[in-house]
């Protein structure tokens, strides 16, 4: 191999990495804010998991933050849980993901 070749193959293992951390941080976050919104929904024990994975699972609709958004805003609209909400708490679900996620790798 040569130095290019190893180069290459170096940044594709970094590329794959931080891709499988991306994954990984978003998916911690999902749950996260997940687990927040059946709190205010007054959901406990495993109808709290329930609805943290449905709130994960809606994220995977649509590239970006808009499905998990509209899922909680209809969700939560009623318990005056405004869309700047919801984006300034995923913001805080998200730096805790990272904490924890870089934590434990």
């Amino acid at each position: 191999m040569t130095t290019f070749d190893d180069r290459q193959k170096a940044f594709e293992t970094k590329f794959a990495h931080d891709e499988e951390m991306r994954f990984r941080i978003l998916a911690r976050r999902g749950k996260l804010i997940g687990l927040w919104a059946a709190e205010k929904l007054g959901k406990e024990g495993q109808a709290a998991d329930d609805y943290a994975k449905a709130v994960l699972l809606s994220d995977l609709e649509i590239p970006g933050d808009d499905d998990i958004i509209a899922k909680l805003h209809g969700d939560l609209a009623g318990l005056g849980v405004g869309v700047n909400d919801i984006k300034a708490m995923l913001a805080e679900k998200l730096a805790q993901a990272e904490a924890q996620i870089s934590g434990a790798a």
